[in-house]
């Protein structure tokens, strides 16, 4: 069993909520800036009158395959066999200069993240471990005004929301198998 996101992108108002809510919770482990874990990102579709604006959130999708581990020249990254969670190990990381950034050019998704200091190491979303550990969801989720997001095991969200993998600006890739599924806003 495997954790994963759930994402309704016609709840989604591209606010950044669960960006900054991200940065507030974790910020003793950002250590520089930008360090986003979150991406959000606007996709516009359309020509006059018909256009069509939807927003695209995620951070790391805790791939059933995951690039990130396999091009990662020092094994700082882990997929943990209880949940599916991938996390990254800062203190093997030998940083981006070192390795040429191998992980963040593997993963699909451009989600491994670096800061701008000399050598930055790599950053990452754990899925709020910690919030786990205390029975609460990841801070993106809770902090959404709009209820767009949500986590859980794999099994239960697709029972739950369905089992649509792509969205309007998002790919799935099969050879990572990201854990997500969708309710896509489909453009006019």
């Amino acid at each position: 069993m495997r954790k994963g996101f759930y994402f309704d992108q016609t709840r989604c108002t591209g606010c950044h909520t669960c960006l900054i809510a991200c940065k507030d919770w974790h910020e003793e482990d950002l250590k520089t800036e930008p360090a986003d874990w979150i991406k959000v990102i606007s996709v516009e579709k359309g020509k006059y009158p018909d256009l069509s604006l939807s927003y695209l959130a995620h951070a790391c999708l805790h791939c059933a395959k995951p690039a990130c581990v396999m091009a990662c020249p020092v094994d700082a990254y882990t997929k943990r066999e209880e949940d599916g969670i991938v996390v990254v190990d800062t203190k093997l990381c030998v940083g981006a200069d070192m390795c040429g950034r191998a992980c963040q050019e593997a993963c699909p998704y451009d989600v491994p993240n670096f800061g701008t200091e000399e050598n930055p190491k790599v950053q990452k979303c754990d899925l709020c471990l910690d919030r786990w550990a205390e029975g609460k969801k990841p801070v993106c989720v809770e902090s959404c005004p709009t209820r767009a997001i949500d986590a859980g095991f794999m099994d239960e969200l697709k029972e739950k929301y369905g089992k649509i993998t792509e969205a309007e600006g998002f790919m799935y890739h099969e050879t990572v198998s990201p854990s997500i599924i969708f309710k896509p806003k489909t453009a006019k």
